[in-house]
């Protein structure tokens, strides 16, 4: 069981964890040893409520296939619990992520002073530029 929040929880029976060899060197032990994790999650065919599935599936994350699978790789620790822990808690993450309420952006305006100083520069830069002419003699 994975808890998302207070009322939304993941069945053991929607997630599939296999095992898998880690990549990169490890020495004697890394060819014989299935310690990283490969974790699957089927979006579409889980019980989150509607409003997850959607907002997951509007997410343009690598790990999220375009026919609602998500695929996590796990191999950061030794150990095939640890990976397993970190690769359920990455999920819940991204789960997470998605659907929390992204903040209305209000456009502000520059101050008066700021348009001030912004035009007072252009006009010191216009006279420079007007002194920088040919000389009549």
């Amino acid at each position: 069981m994975l808890k998302i929040s207070n009322s939304v929880e993941l069945a053991d029976w929607e997630i599939e964890i296999t095992q898998i060899r880690a990549q990169g060197a490890g020495g004697q032990n890394v060819n014989k040893v299935a310690s990283a994790v490969h974790l699957r999650f089927d979006i579409l065919h889980s019980t989150l409520p509607p409003f997850y599935k959607e907002r997951l599936m509007a997410l343009s994350d690598q790990r999220i296939s375009k026919d609602g699978i998500v695929v996590i790789k796990a191999q950061s620790y030794r150990t095939l619990e640890l990976n397993k822990e970190d690769a359920l808690e990455r999920l819940k993450e991204l789960i997470q992520e998605a659907v929390k309420q992204q903040k209305a952006r209000r456009p502000t305006r520059p101050t008066k002073s700021s348009q001030r100083r912004r035009v007072d520069s252009k006009t010191r830069k216009g006279k420079t530029k007007a002194l920088r002419g040919k000389v009549n003699l």
